[in-house]
């Protein structure tokens, strides 16, 4: 875990800005810290020395001027740091979003989605006191501890070698202790990540488990898993409060050593009292940001693992299309096609799998106009399929829109998809149709319902968390009608629905399929994947994985 992860520059820009404005306001509240010294010691030199108020007048207003100024500096490094958290964490988020996208859905299958939903939330959310506390240290650090050390030289080389002498002893305290921190917070993220994990898992099978009287058992369990986060963040906060400890025992023994010496050479005349006091008042400062950099480390350690997940999930060179064929990878090809296309081609496309082919030189043309059904047993690959028309699972072979192929860096604005989860959320049924419309068409989402087969259900009904308050074949309906809204709000030629009937009773089934036909009729490509026999025998176009039939 490295105190400024080269990284987080990389994926934020935001990083170096803070960086930059962080460093100027160091220098300027570092010299500040020198003129508080100097004018302090001079006032009290001046006033020990019986001069008059008049004459103290100027060192005091000056003082208290610096003083001031010192205020301010502190308060803009505050400020910056907690917008530069703000723009980092969303700069982040923002990253790993886009390359969860590219990824998909068949990359995310494989990660534990508590994991990636607890990394991209509370996790960054700790980044706050990273850029608040830890990296503000971390910059006085690099440019007052320097500087003050140098001055101390200047003014009493005996206090500046002492200090040259005894400031690494911290740094070595530091990193004893960063390593035991080290293991104890990744142990406490790994504790919040199962807890966050257990948790979701019992949400997600809640229903399951009550059928079969096992939901009780489960209050067990996740007491378990939460004594054992309470326990690794006991362990973490005595571990904190040890070094603190440590630290600031270090810190001012240091301060103490130098305070014996000057405090002799001032009693035997060596020293002038001047540069005595102004020695005195520097030494605290110049220990003080390292010290809080080691005091604050832990409380950006939780931000710190965190942003090692999310730098993991940017930063891995697994290329998704690394097994594509040269034809779908060549740009010179990338065009956007001109006028409605007639066919959705698949030429030649296998799918593998390590050395498992799930499908293999698959070809077949998906016509516009007809209702085209993509059939299969369970795990023959029809998703997955899917999966490579949407550019979310490599592939060999071509596809081609017409008679333009479809590159790996094409955006699919042609393509409309509802898959088997709905994915629905909190809001009224005509917010969830509209997703991702800028404005609704109220007269669009109810034909887009009633072609779905939900024509029954009022685009006013305000739903729950995940579509709650709709049954299973309802939330499957207005997921499909989502799709449809999108295809003749934004004319994509290619409508594609994956299993779209499997909750549905015979006259919904129907009301879908006679929808989908008046779609198809207008023009379009529309593949359905579905083992349904009236879907099959409603289709004018069967493609199995292994045999293309016609109907």
């Amino acid at each position: 875990m490295r105190p400024l992860d080269p990284r987080l520059l990389t994926h934020a820009s935001a990083a170096r800005w803070f960086l930059l404005v962080g460093a100027v306001l160091g220098l300027a509240q570092t010299l500040t810290v020198v003129a508080f010294a100097w004018f302090l010691s001079q006032s009290i030199t001046l006033a020990v020395g019986g001069s008059s108020l008049e004459s103290l007048a100027t060192t005091v207003a000056a003082l208290a001027a610096v003083v001031i100024l010192r205020a301010v500096l502190v308060w803009l490094l505050e400020v910056a740091a907690n917008r530069g958290a703000a723009a980092v964490k969303s700069q982040l988020r923002t990253a790993v979003l886009a390359r969860l996208a590219e990824r998909g859905p068949d990359w995310l299958a494989g990660q534990q989605s508590a994991r990636v939903a607890t990394v991209v939330t509370s996790g960054l959310d700790a980044l706050d006191n990273y850029f608040a506390r830890y990296l503000p240290q971390l910059l006085l650090t690099a440019i007052a501890t320097p500087i003050l050390v140098l001055v101390m030289l200047w003014q009493d080389p005996a206090s500046g070698i002492t200090v040259i002498i005894v400031l690494p002893l911290i740094p070595v305290f530091m990193i004893l202790i960063g390593q035991a921190t080290q293991v104890v917070q990744r142990q406490q993220w790994d504790a919040l990540q199962r807890l966050s994990a257990g948790f979701l898992d019992v949400v997600g099978g809640l229903a399951t488990l009550k059928i079969f009287g096992r939901d009780r058992r489960q209050t067990a369990r996740l007491a378990s898993l939460t004594d054992e986060y309470r326990g690794r963040t006991m362990k973490v906060l005595r571990v904190s409060f040890l070094s603190g400890f440590a630290l600031e025992l270090a810190g001012s023994l240091s301060v103490a050593l130098i305070a014996v010496s000057i405090g002799l050479r001032l009693v035997d005349g060596s020293l002038l009292l001047g540069v005595g006091l102004f020695v005195l008042l520097l030494a605290p400062e110049a220990f003080l940001p390292i010290r809080q950099v080691g005091a604050q480390f832990h409380a950006a350690a939780d931000g710190l693992a965190a942003a090692e997940e999310v730098f993991a999930i940017l930063d891995d060179d697994e290329q998704p299309d690394q097994h594509l064929s040269v034809g779908r990878g060549d740009r010179s090809d990338a065009a956007a096609p001109t006028g409605p296309p007639t066919t959705l081609s698949l030429q030649a496309v296998s799918v593998r799998r390590g050395d498992a082919a799930i499908i293999d030189r698959l070809s077949a043309d998906f016509a516009a106009g007809q209702l085209s059904v993509l059939r299969g047993p369970s795990g023959a690959g029809k998703s997955t399929l899917i999966g490579a028309i949407q550019g979310f699972v490599p592939y060999d072979g071509r596809v081609l829109l017409g008679t333009m192929p479809v590159t790996e860096d094409d955006d699919r604005d042609w393509l409309a998809w509802a898959g088997q989860r709905p994915g629905l959320f909190s809001g009224t049924v005509s917010s969830n149709v509209a997703l991702g419309a800028r404005v609704t068409d109220d007269a669009l989402v109810r034909t887009s319902l009633a072609w779905a087969g939900a024509g029954d259900l009022d685009p006013a009904l305000r739903l729950g968390v995940n579509g709650a308050g709709l049954s299973g074949g309802q939330s499957q309906r207005v997921a499909a009608a989502r799709a449809i809204y999108r295809c003749v709000a934004t004319d994509c030629p290619v409508l594609v629905l994956d299993e779209p009937s499997s909750a549905l009773d015979t006259d919904a089934e129907n009301a879908l399929i006679d929808g989908l036909r008046t779609l198809a009729g207008q023009g379009r490509v529309v593949i359905v994947v579905s083992h349904r026999p009236a879907f099959v025998a409603a289709a004018d176009y069967v493609v199995h994985l292994n045999e293309v039939a016609h109907v």
